[in-house]
């Protein structure tokens, strides 16, 4: 954990946000900051936070930054026990933290890139709401905030990893609204379509609907503060995920054959 100079704004709503270093979780803390919120950002890379900290002149006693891996759980789970102990309970949690690789399980060494996949988007997930479900509870107020994608709504060809991590995302947070219905917590699943990050930037087919992080961000600042449940980003996107739902097995099957797939992911396992 980083700790900051100052004490840390208490006054101001908290929101916790996983992979902040970049991409989608980056640009929610600038969006949540710009609204005055306080942040607790999570990343492997602290340093990386720290120096955006210092670009974008973010106040000091209005963040803190944690460390953590949330492919290692108890990693995930301590970064969550030091904001508690540091900064109090959040009003928003948002689990971002994520890798997108290609993989090809004819291969067995593609099965070890896939356990980190699943370890990262899903499990990592999981591990990041943990420490503030209970406390949550016994506020009756919060908001757990799971980041899906629209490629976990039906298979495609090299994303055999990415789309079943999402595809669980997508079904344990439904879960776990359903079990926190009583709760006053709300579970918001948030599926985004191709947004212009480091782990879209490389895909070898064509992105409809792209939006920068930021678009991204200040759509889905709006679907959180509604408490929504499940929310496609863009809109344009949603029309397509719902009609991809409706597609029988046969017809899926043939409207991706031949689409190029992510390439596999050659080498080691971060």
């Amino acid at each position: 954990m980083t700790a900051n100079p100052a004490a840390i704004n208490s006054k101001a709503p908290l929101v916790y946000i996983t992979g902040a270093s970049s991409g989608i979780g980056q640009a929610m803390a600038q969006h949540y900051y710009d609204r005055g919120w306080t942040l607790a950002l999570v990343a492997r890379r602290v340093q990386v936070i720290e120096q955006w900290a210092k670009d974008q002149q973010i106040s000091a006693d209005r963040y803190a930054v944690y460390q953590a891996d949330v492919t290692d759980i108890d990693s995930a789970c301590a970064a969550g026990q030091a904001c508690l102990e540091k900064q109090g309970l959040p009003d928003v949690v948002i689990a971002n933290a994520g890798i997108s690789w290609g993989v090809d399980t004819s291969h067995k060494e593609d099965l070890r890139a896939m356990q980190q996949v699943l370890a990262s988007n899903t499990m990592g997930l999981a591990a990041s709401f943990q420490p503030f479900i209970a406390p949550m509870v016994a506020r009756g107020s919060g908001r757990l905030v799971g980041i899906a994608s629209v490629a976990g709504i039906r298979g495609l060809p090299g994303h055999g990893a990415y789309c079943a991590s999402k595809a669980a995302v997508i079904a344990y947070c439904e879960s776990l609204r359903n079990e926190l219905r009583q709760s006053g917590i709300a579970v918001v699943t948030l599926l985004p379509g191709y947004v212009d990050t480091p782990l879209t930037r490389n895909n070898p087919y064509p992105m409809p609907f792209l939006m920068t992080p930021q678009e991204f961000a200040m759509r889905a600042y709006r679907v959180i503060e509604r408490n929504a449940r499940y929310a496609i980003i863009p809109w344009q996107m949603g029309i397509v995920g719902r009609v991809m739902r409706l597609f029988p097995a046969f017809v899926w099957d043939r409207m991706v054959a031949g689409r190029k797939g992510k390439p596999r992911h050659l080498g080691t396992p971060e």
